[in-house]
């Protein structure tokens, strides 16, 4: 009698009590909900979709470009500049006239203050040569005594084919830049000589009736 009593009460008590048993299905990709006798209470899980994985195979590709923002403010103003220290002379000749037609014409002496930067220097006087045909001359600088290496020579030449009767006297400016030349002095030289095949010996002259001069500046190295 006591024994009834008792199952009665846990029925009353626990009217939906369920043994859930999970287990998975043969693919292993899925559990399942059984009750043991009693199935009420128990309600089976949905089987869920196998896990597929993914592998990262780095970006994709660059989309099409934004379009261009708005314009900026304008920024605030910067700092005065340093100016460069120009160091540069002009050596005049007014009323050259020189018929030498080999040698150094004029020389103008310049200090240099950097062994890293290079000189710019120019000729602008009267050159000329006469009365020959097929015949030239060359005008250059040299520095120190040398012409310059570093790139190649600064010379400037007067060629004429036919000329027999001709003196024909121009304004001529023959300029270029030295590199690589030491700090101090150097002693810049204006000559005249020999064109390149050509050693006929040539009626030259430099200078005439007007100013020449020698401009030499001492410049930045130049970009690599």
């Amino acid at each position: 009698m006591l024994s009834i009593q008792l199952s009665l009460v846990a029925f009353i008590l626990f009217p939906s009590f369920c043994y859930a048993q999970y287990y998975y299905d043969d693919d292993s990709s899925s559990k399942s909900c059984g009750c043991d006798k009693i199935s009420k209470g128990c309600v089976p899980e949905v089987p869920g979709k196998p896990y597929t994985l993914t592998v990262y195979q780095g970006p994709g590709p660059v989309g099409p470009a934004g379009p261009a923002g708005p314009k900026g403010d304008q920024g605030a103003k910067g700092p005065p500049g340093t100016p460069r220290n120009m160091n540069w002379k002009q050596c005049v000749f007014n009323g050259l006239s020189e018929p030498k037609d080999l040698g150094l014409i004029k020389s103008c002496t310049f200090r240099k203050l950097s062994s890293k930067t290079s000189l710019r220097v120019y000729w602008s006087g009267g050159l000329r040569i006469k009365k020959c045909s097929n015949c030239c001359k060359r005008w250059y600088f040299t520095f120190n005594g040398n012409e310059c290496s570093t790139p190649d020579p600064i010379d400037g030449l007067v060629y004429m084919l036919s000329g027999a009767t001709l003196n024909p006297f121009r304004v001529r400016h023959i300029e270029g830049v030295c590199n690589a030349l030491p700090a101090g002095i150097v002693e810049v030289g204006f000559h005249v000589g020999y064109c390149r095949d050509y050693s006929y010996n040539a009626d030259a002259h430099s200078g005439w009736n007007s100013v020449s001069r020698i401009y030499v500046e001492e410049i930045p190295p130049p970009q690599q």
